[in-house]
């Protein structure tokens, strides 16, 4: 099917963005039948610039891509929604979505992002920095450390306690993924195949 492009006197459809993994929402733009076509094409969203009057491809500038994993229309033929694999941040304020979020599910990914910022481009007054700084034994003996402290406290009746050290094991388990060169989606992409036997 192909979008309606005569439907609004423009000839601009609305296209949503939402990430293929999360399902988060990360921004609104418009396309006309051009943009369209040459992001089917090229799997790479392009939208159709109103403001430069011209087509454009979300990361053209910054590199911060957005993949196309699925593409689908609305019932009318005149909305667009893009499931897309973000290869960056999304919006300008450096952000991963245009709209504003509290405790949304992209905020590992967040994390992930800044975890991998640290361990390349370390700095002295970074904690995560000083762990990449001292090798993968130091990283895979505090995962250690946090998962006996988590086991000790699921044994005891304090919440608060046991959910601050399940949220350590988890912050410096991303770390040790990242010192071993892999993502949290790797992960997800091994338990998606498990869900699926």
């Amino acid at each position: 099917m192909i979008p309606d492009f005569k439907k609004l006197t423009d000839g601009l459809i609305p296209v949503i963005i939402q990430d293929n993994k999360t399902n988060v929402v990360l921004m609104l733009g418009y396309m006309n039948e051009e943009a369209f076509q040459k992001t089917a094409a090229e799997k790479r969203v392009t939208f159709y610039s109103r403001s430069k009057n011209r087509l454009w491809t979300k990361g053209e500038e910054s590199g911060n891509y957005l993949e196309v994993d699925q593409l689908l229309l609305d019932c009318d033929l005149d909305t667009i929604l893009i499931k897309a694999s973000p290869k960056g941040v999304v919006c300008h304020t450096g952000a991963d979505t245009c709209f504003c979020e509290v405790n949304s599910p992209n905020f590992l990914y967040q994390l992930e992002e800044t975890i991998r910022k640290r361990k390349s481009n370390p700095t002295q007054d970074s904690y995560i920095s000083s762990l990449f700084a001292n090798g993968l034994n130091k990283i895979a003996q505090k995962v250690g450390e946090e998962a006996v402290e988590l086991v000790i406290e699921a044994k005891d009746n304090n919440d608060e306690l046991f959910v601050n050290e399940a949220a350590d094991l988890l912050f410096h388990y991303l770390i040790l993924l990242s010192a071993k060169g892999f993502s949290l989606d790797d992960v997800i992409d091994v338990l998606d195949k498990r869900g699926k036997k």
